[in-house]
């Protein structure tokens, strides 16, 4: 079973981004790696326009994103903002926590596919504590 954190866009939010859509994740594929307790994740993560993600981690995970469509704005702890568009792609290391994404786009949808790589069983999207 994929475990994931990622609400449907439906799911109202209790916090600053509630007057935002959220982004949905859609598990690809997944695989036990020949490395003992590691598992390869690999997911659709799909922003409709405006849409923002609420500040997260992605625990020990190594995440690697690339885009798909449109345009997606990441800001990881300690790093500016960068915007990255179709075929511009950034990783994150274990314990990264993730300030801000969201599809820069008040009209079209963001697409990223996006990899972890991580303890099997862990949950791979742990949104910050509401405030």
């Amino acid at each position: 079973a994929v475990v994931v954190g990622c609400a449907p866009a439906a799911e109202p939010q209790a916090d600053t981004a509630s007057a935002y859509p959220s982004e949905t994740l859609a598990p690809l594929f997944q695989q036990v790696l020949p490395v003992p307790g590691m598992t390869f994740t690999s997911a659709i993560v799909t922003f409709p326009p405006a849409a923002r993600a609420v500040p997260h981690r992605h625990g020990d995970a190594f995440v690697y994103a690339y885009v798909l469509e449109g345009a997606v704005s990441s800001q990881l702890e300690g790093e500016p903002a960068h915007v990255y568009h179709q075929g511009e792609n950034w990783s994150e290391q274990p314990g990264t926590h993730h300030l801000a994404t969201e599809n820069t786009s008040p009209t079209e949808p963001a697409k990223l596919l996006v990899v972890f790589i991580a303890t099997t069983g862990e949950q791979l999207k742990v949104d910050d504590p509401h405030r």
